[in-house]
């Protein structure tokens, strides 16, 4: 998988430093995802063909999908996003001004949106596990790289880069010798367990029994909380899509 990356900053950033921050994600990928994922992929800076993002026609994408590096953002709060166009067709945006009002590492957003758009480029795949909240019950996990962990990072070449599951995470129970995160922090003496959530972190998943899509993170962490918040208030991700497409054939049926 090619993944093009245009710089849109307007000076902010200059593309010799967005290069470095493409060679450290390209080595995480290369080193540290795709031994235990068996898929990958490559990020390529490619030219500017206008002042702000088009994902509707994506112009500037050579590969598979496209990450814009914005100074601005077309929706208010969002660090960074990934979705896809009208005709399918993978995209990202990372808002530098919004990193940094948020206190946020810009090269981590990248970091984070480029495993993801690597891990489900169509935003459409779901893995069946227990509830969170309720491990009686079963609900179906997005199925997100980076959103459970999104609160740790590590660096490759002085870069901060985002962390991420590994694929025991979709397994129901805990086995000897697995890993589920690739840093394996503990917290209160305790690594991320299977289909679970660190501190600053959350996971999204389908209801069956509610029929709603819908977000979970650890009580009292303020900060995952506000970054559920954030996505919930501008309606991003792929809960949202699935709303508003359920809506729009509500519409298409009804007339």
């Amino acid at each position: 998988m090619l993944i093009s990356i245009v710089n849109l900053s307007h000076g902010a950033l200059a593309d010799e430093d967005l290069q470095r921050v493409i060679r450290a994600i390209n080595r995480q990928i290369a080193e540290d995802f795709e031994p235990y994922w068996s898929f990958g992929a490559t990020l390529r800076l490619e030219g500017a063909a206008g002042a702000r993002p088009r994902p509707n026609s994506l112009p500037e994408m050579r590969g598979d999908a496209l990450i814009y590096i914005w100074d601005k953002i077309d929706v208010a709060d969002a660090l960074g996003y990934h979705d896809r166009n009208d005709n399918g067709i993978p995209f990202g945006i990372v808002s530098l001004n919004e990193c940094r009002k948020a206190g946020d590492n810009w090269t981590t957003t990248l970091s984070h949106e480029a495993l993801e758009l690597l891990g489900d480029p169509d935003s459409n795949l779901l893995v069946k596990g227990p509830h969170p909240g309720d491990r009686r019950r079963f609900v179906f996990h997005w199925f997100e790289m980076c959103d459970a962990v999104q609160g740790e990072s590590y660096e490759i070449d002085g870069v901060q880069l985002s962390n991420f599951i590994l694929p025991a995470y979709f397994t129901r129970g805990e086995r000897a010798g697995t890993r589920n995160d690739f840093l394996s922090r503990p917290y209160e003496g305790e690594v991320l367990q299977s289909f679970g959530v660190n501190p600053g972190g959350y996971v999204g998943f389908y209801d069956p029994e509610k029929k709603t899509d819908t977000t979970f993170a650890r009580k009292n962490d303020a900060k995952a909380r506000a970054v559920m918040a954030r996505k919930a208030a501008v309606k991003l991700g792929r809960g949202w899509r699935r709303e508003r497409a359920a809506t729009l054939a509500r519409d298409k049926g009804g007339r």
